[in-house]
C-alpha cells in the first residue's frame, strides 16, 4: 500500500473518515478500525472506561498492519506512534453538517444524541481537546511520518486515484 502499512485517519465527525477508510481498507486488503468502536460500548452514549478503551486501540496498533479512523484524538495517540501515515480530513463545517444530515443517527442514537452529537461537530473549531481542531491540528503538526491534509472532497478523490486503492 502506497500510504504505508499502518494509517491513522482523524477529523471532525462527517469528514468522511470512515469512507476514506473502508475505500483504501477494501481495495488493499486492510483492516479498517473505527475510534468510536474503542470509545463507545454497545450503543451510542454508553462510553467506554477510559483505559480500556486506551489498551485496546493499542492492542490493534501493535498488529503490522491496520486503518485506525476517528474523531477521538485521545484514542488516536495510541496508534500514532506506530503509524506510517497520518490522514487528517479538515474539511469545511457545511461539508460535515451534510454529511452527518445523509447518514442520520448513528449505532441506535436517540433524536436527543443526535442532536448533541451535530452540536459537538460543529463546536470542533471551538472546543480545545484532543478531538477538536485545534488538537487535530497539534497531532498533525507534531507527527514524524507521512502526512496529509486533505481539505475537500476532491482531494480525498485524488488520493484514492493516486493510491491506486
Amino acid at each position: 500500500m502506497i500510504l504505508g502499512p499502518r494509517v491513522v485517519i482523524i477529523g471532525n465527525s462527517g469528514s468522511g473518515k470512515s469512507t476514506l477508510a473502508r475505500a483504501i481498507g477494501q481495495r488493499a486488503g486492510v483492516p479498517v478500525f473505527d475510534l468510536d468502536n474503542f470509545h463507545w460500548q454497545d450503543k451510542v452514549g454508553l462510553k467506554r472506561d477510559e483505559d480500556v478503551a486506551r489498551r485496546l486501540v493499542a492492542d490493534v496498533a501493535a498488529a503490522p498492519v491496520w486503518i485506525v479512523e476517528g474523531v477521538f484524538g485521545w484514542l488516536a495517540e495510541m496508534a500514532l506512534p506506530r503509524a506510517s501515515t497520518l490522514i487528517w480530513l479538515d474539511m469545511p463545517w457545511n461539508v460535515c453538517s451534510e454529511s452527518l444530515a445523509l447518514r442520520g443517527p448513528w449505532r441506535g442514537a436517540t433524536a436527543d444524541e443526535h442532536a448533541a452529537l451535530l452540536a459537538w461537530a460543529e463546536a470542533y473549531w471551538q472546543r480545545k481537546t484532543s478531538s477538536s481542531f485545534s488538537g487535530h491540528l497539534a497531532r498533525f503538526g507534531s507527527f514524524g511520518g507521512f502526512k496529509l491534509r486533505l481539505t475537500s472532497r476532491s482531494d480525498v478523490a485524488e488520493l484514492i486515484v493516486k493510491s491506486g486503492v
